[in-house]
């Protein structure tokens, strides 16, 4: 078992050292293009980029939200306060 791990850990270090060299040989990778030409991988793109949209239009309302809702609390809690202070 152990010389399976070692055998295993050592092809590993060998690929990774490996990966480096074969890419030596590659020209500059050129600027990705805006659209894919497949039209499925360009529908997922644009539902990818319609998500995060929505989410970031999400989190700024969430920010609103808990903004309101802690000025709320505070009124509520100085109510709280008073109604006793009252009460004796």
């Amino acid at each position: 078992m152990k010389h399976i791990v070692i055998a295993v850990l050592t092809g590993a270090l060998a690929l990774s050292f490996g990966h480096g060299a074969w890419a030596q040989g590659n020209a500059p990778a050129s600027p990705a293009p805006t659209e894919h030409p497949d039209p499925l991988v360009r529908m997922h793109q644009q539902v990818a980029a319609a998500n995060h949209l929505y989410d970031q239009k999400v989190a700024a309302a969430k920010k609103v939200y808990d903004h309101k809702k802690a000025e709320a609390k505070k009124e509520r809690d100085a109510a709280v306060k008073a109604a006793h202070a009252t009460a004796g």
